[in-house]
């Protein structure tokens, strides 16, 4: 009997590949399981955890460009330009004033004679930028001043109340009888925000006047590798231009010799140098080079870690177990993909949460309290208002893999040596009113001088802001501090640092040799420098003389 011919089904089964008419039942049931997958989880929103415990970093270099001579040679003078167009500088700055995006444009850049096309730059700052203009109008939505920027579930004024974010006096405010606004110099101080020779006065608390007509003059951070992908430039992927006329002038000098005395001192800084800068066809300027927080940056602490940057909106307070909670918070700088943010939320938890016995008796199983210590010795030393309790919140923290404890690493120095200079080692450094509170003081609403009357609605800083007021305040820092059990490693830490920084002539060494570099620089003012480097001479000889008379140096 002859075989019947096959049917249409038959036909167009024929014609699938072998192994999908023998697995067709598995194949359906898949397609069948993803179906119920987007159904069930269509409107579900899916958060990203990272739960691997790889010491593994993420992105790989695939070209590193050596350049003619070390960009941080802090010895020599250095020259940088920087070309672009002014359709995309201009979009920058639409993105920027109407929304307070700060988006990187593709530039051109030479270093010492290195041409790097097509980098990614971008501004730089938060409170840096309040002071920034287009056709001489204030951005729209901009930085949020000391506070941060204004972010979607932020309010608009600094955490913990506090002045406006304009840097101006509100109105209604009537300050005490021989009160000065915060931000004007008292005598005996060099103090922030300062007009500085030869520099237009204006942007308020610590801030200076910016145009974004003169770009050459502007806060740039530059990512070699924004558009193209795996460059390095001598294994650094970013750099910092910084700005002119913060509390160290026009020529940021005091950022500059916080750096040096820090390294010479054996703690953690960040590199630096200074450099002719020349944007398009405008004038060339002398700028401080600064370098940035970065894999290469990280890959020079000791150990095996992971580096988080505080961001100016962050709060250091509990917000749950949700790691997507923490974005305005802190960012993970390396081995992202390998390690996530657990960590931090878990030191924010504890030192939030933990009794004042358990936090003397177990801190050191959370943080290096050493180094701790010395990180705190440095900023009340070096006079540094926008330290970690600071408006800016400029920290990082490096999470040692081995050891599983924290540490604190300094950053953005621009508003060191500016303040009291006899200031003493238990005293809060403060551009602001209060200045003489006890450092570690438990925080509460801050009063008023005698006299001074608020408008409504307005307060002083107070809550989760810290000594020196503007929405500053960190917990970790004001526990320690507050702590008897800490004082004689805080102590120890500080006369060794003492006598590294002033009592050898560190820092008045480092004056002079950095000015001597800088009049080589093309772009400086001679006259502007000689200036500055006097008064701030003179703040570090007040401060040596006055912290050597000090029961905690001389033991006393």
């Amino acid at each position: 009997m002859a075989p019947l011919p096959p049917t249409r089904r038959q036909k167009v089964v024929r014609r699938l590949p072998r192994r999908v008419r023998h697995y067709w039942k598995l194949l359906v049931a898949c397609v069948a399981f993803v179906g119920v997958l987007a159904v069930v989880l269509g409107t579900v929103s899916v958060r990203p955890y990272v739960t691997s415990a790889s010491d593994e970093g993420a992105d790989a270099v695939t070209q590193n460009v050596a350049g003619t001579k070390d960009l941080f040679d802090a010895g020599v003078a250095h020259s940088i330009q920087l070309s672009f167009t002014q359709a995309a500088y201009d979009k920058m700055l639409d993105q920027y004033f109407q929304d307070g995006e700060k988006e990187y444009v593709e530039a051109d850049l030479t270093i010492d004679g290195t041409r790097l096309p097509s980098v990614g730059i971008r501004l730089k700052g938060n409170s840096t930028l309040g002071g920034l203009t287009r056709d001489g109008k204030a951005a729209t939505r901009g930085p949020g001043g000391f506070g941060g920027e204004n972010r979607p579930g932020r309010d608009a004024q600094p955490p913990g109340g506090g002045f406006p974010q304009n840097g101006q006096l509100p109105e209604g405010f009537t300050p005490p009888d021989g009160a000065q606004q915060p931000g004007a110099a008292q005598p005996g101080q060099q103090q922030p925000g300062a007009a500085q020779p030869g520099q237009q006065p204006g942007g308020g608390f610590g801030r200076t006047a910016l145009k974004a007509e003169e770009p050459e003059k502007l806060p740039w951070l530059i990512r070699v590798d924004e558009f193209v992908e795996g460059r390095r430039y001598q294994g650094h992927r970013d750099l910092a231009v910084r700005v002119s006329g913060m509390g160290g002038g026009t020529t940021v000098l005091n950022e500059a010799v916080s750096l040096q005395v820090l390294a010479a001192a054996g703690e953690v800084a960040q590199k630096y140098a200074y450099t002719s800068f020349t944007v398009n066809d405008r004038p060339t300027t002398a700028r401080l080079v600064v370098e940035h927080p970065d894999e290469n940056f990280a890959d020079q602490m000791d150990g095996t870690g992971v580096l988080y940057k505080s961001l100016a909106t962050g709060r250091f307070t509990d917000q749950g177990d949700d790691q997507t909670d923490y974005q305005d918070d802190f960012q993970q700088i390396t081995k992202k993909g390998s390690q996530d943010l657990q960590p931090v939320i878990d030191l924010i938890r504890w030192v939030t949460t933990s009794s004042d016995k358990e936090f003397d008796a177990k801190l050191d199983e959370h943080v290096d309290v050493e180094s701790f210590a010395r990180y705190l010795a440095v900023q009340n030393l070096l006079l540094n208002f926008d330290d970690m309790s600071g408006p800016g919140r400029n920290y990082y923290l490096w999470y040692d893999l081995s050891t599983k404890k924290f540490s604190v690493v300094g950053w953005d120095y621009n508003l060191t040596m500016s303040g009291d200079g006899t200031s003493g080692p238990h005293d809060s450094v403060s551009m602001g009113f209060g200045g003489d509170r006890p450092q570690g003081q438990q925080q509460g609403a801050q009063q008023p001088p005698a006299g001074m009357q608020l408008p409504e609605g307005v307060e002083m800083p107070g809550g989760n802001g810290g000594p020196g007021g503007l929405g500053g305040g960190h917990t970790l820092k004001e526990r320690f501090l507050a702590s008897a059990a800490f004082d004689e490693v805080y102590e120890t830490a500080y006369r060794e640092l003492y006598t590294k920084i002033y009592g050898s002539g560190s820092a008045l060494s480092a004056v002079k040799n950095i000015v001597a570099v800088l009049r080589t620089v093309d772009g400086g003012d001679s006259g502007t420098l000689a200036s500055e480097s006097s008064q701030l001479e003179d703040l570090i000889t007040r401060r040596t003389s006055s912290l050597a008379q000090d029961e905690v140096i001389t033991q006393r």
